[in-house]
């Protein structure tokens, strides 16, 4: 079965409860489908992956809705912070 790596920062780290994971993809699995499942699965996530910006094998995802998510591919959640 297609997979994807994800991983999680900061506070999506935190409300998620991991750094890293594989997740499974049906084919044409999009970026908003997969953000729906890890909400689905963990509600209390879902505020903050509602914020995240989300990068594809590096490039962020202008729409979640239309990016495809391909097998073998990395997102990186990125909730806003501050400082630096």
């Amino acid at each position: 079965m297609p997979t994807a790596q994800l991983r999680a920062f900061a506070a999506a780290r935190a409300a998620l409860g991991w750094s890293q994971q594989d997740a499974p993809l049906e084919p044409g699995t999009t970026v908003a489908a997969l953000l729906a499942r890890l909400a689905h699965g963990t509600p209390d996530a879902a505020p903050v992956l509602a914020r995240c910006a989300v990068l594809l094998d590096g490039r962020r995802v202008a729409d979640p809705a239309a990016a495809v998510v391909p097998d073998g591919a990395r997102l990186d959640l990125l909730p806003p912070f501050a400082g630096g």
